[in-house]
């Protein structure tokens, strides 16, 4: 069985499953050794919430433990249970703080709690005290994402009381950029301000902004530790510039039918989309169960995503429904495809942040929604 809990068994065959979808963790390790040059001498960690954005903690740990990743971060205890099974070296954070009753299980498998409120501090000390144990944590300020983290007021009044830190070490200070996907938004250098400000007046520790468009924007955001996420895993970070990350997933589906339509012929659901032309059409055996979006398709007046085929583009028609997509195929030779060929969805030529922008979100979303009834395959080198 592969690592991730919902995954078919390994050797199923490509007639059983909705499609293929191949992890490189060969380029997931160059993506995060890239950024790690980025933010040297900053140190490199990773998160990997979300099961690794979809692709799997137990293929990704290692394999980011294998290039030199010591630090990761998770949203919840249980993903960091998990990365503590992979890498029982790492140092590993948990973002969303210390659920309640939690504390002895952060203790035993040293996994280090994000305290973002003065209630969670002092329940953290609480407990680091009664075991007689100085066990780290970081410290969350919020700087302006206006979500998890120390408001300013409560910071100003951490400050004003170290005693808060007398029982339990102060491993990392730590804000979250709310903008960094957009390099001159205001608000970065705002929160940079604010950040530095909150930094020297809380006791010495290593301090965090950068993620993964932090990363790359680089310059004063590095700090001590930068904490990538996406940009790992091959998603575009940083708008209006080109990615500088490598693809890391390439996602295909079968040809289950290839059939001939007149010009006028509505395509799928609704009638979205008629045919202007004469068409082959390829149905393919995926679609939005399978994470590939219903907002990626196609209709009268608006083209949708498309797909590759042996490197030339073929374009979605009509709505992308729940188990199959129609795509175009009257430009290719009429061999060029084939029922039961495979045709690819995303990879180099049609990344999963072309389909977000079709679709109208975030890569963010395709990645960790991808897949649940593909047959993983995993290379390295």
């Amino acid at each position: 069985m592969t690592g991730r809990k919902h995954d078919f068994p390994d050797d199923l065959q490509d007639f059983e499953v909705a499609g293929r979808l191949t992890i490189d963790l060969s380029a997931l390790k160059a993506n995060w050794k890239a950024l790690a040059r980025r933010a040297e001498p900053a140190e490199a960690a990773a998160v990997v919430k979300a099961d690794a954005y979809g692709l799997g903690i137990e293929r990704v740990v290692p394999a980011l433990a294998e290039a030199g990743c010591k630090t990761f971060f998770v949203a919840i205890l249980s993903e960091a249970r998990r990365v503590r099974m992979a890498a029982p070296d790492a140092t590993i954070y948990v973002l969303e703080g210390l659920a309640y009753g939690a504390a002895s299980v952060f203790r035993d498998y040293a996994v280090r709690p994000v305290l973002g409120s003065l209630e969670e501090i002092d329940h953290w000390a609480g407990h680091c005290r009664q075991w007689g144990q100085s066990l780290p944590a970081a410290v969350h300020v919020d700087t302006g994402m206006t979500r998890l983290g120390l408001t300013l007021a409560e910071a100003d009044a951490l400050a004003e009381d170290p005693s808060h830190f007398d029982h339990f070490r102060l491993a990392l200070v730590m804000s979250h950029l709310a903008c960094a996907d957009t390099p001159d938004h205001p608000l970065n250098r705002e929160q940079l301000r604010r950040f530095t400000d909150l930094r020297k007046r809380l006791p010495d520790a290593p301090a965090s902004l950068a993620n993964s468009a932090g990363t790359i924007i680089g310059g004063d955001f590095l700090f001590d530790l930068v904490r990538p996420g996406v940009a790992i895993y091959g998603g575009r970070a940083v708008g209006g510039i080109p990615n500088p990350m490598r693809p890391v997933i390439t996602v295909e589906a079968r040809v289950i039918r290839i059939r001939e339509a007149t010009a006028g012929t509505p395509v799928g659901y609704s009638g979205a989309e008629r045919l202007m032309r004469d068409s082959r059409l390829a149905i393919l055996s995926a679609g939005y169960a399978d994470g590939y979006l219903r907002a990626g398709g196609s209709a009268d007046g608006r083209p949708g995503a498309e797909v590759t085929i042996n490197g030339q583009a073929a374009p979605v028609v009509g709505r992308v429904s729940m188990d199959m997509i129609a795509v175009d195929i009257t430009d290719f030779d009429e061999n060029a495809v084939k029922t039961g060929d495979y045709v690819e969805l995303l990879g180099n030529r049609f990344t999963v942040d072309d389909l977000a922008d079709k679709a109208g979100t975030i890569g963010y979303e395709i990645l960790t929604n991808l897949g649940r009834r593909f047959r993983h395959i995993v290379k390295d080198g």
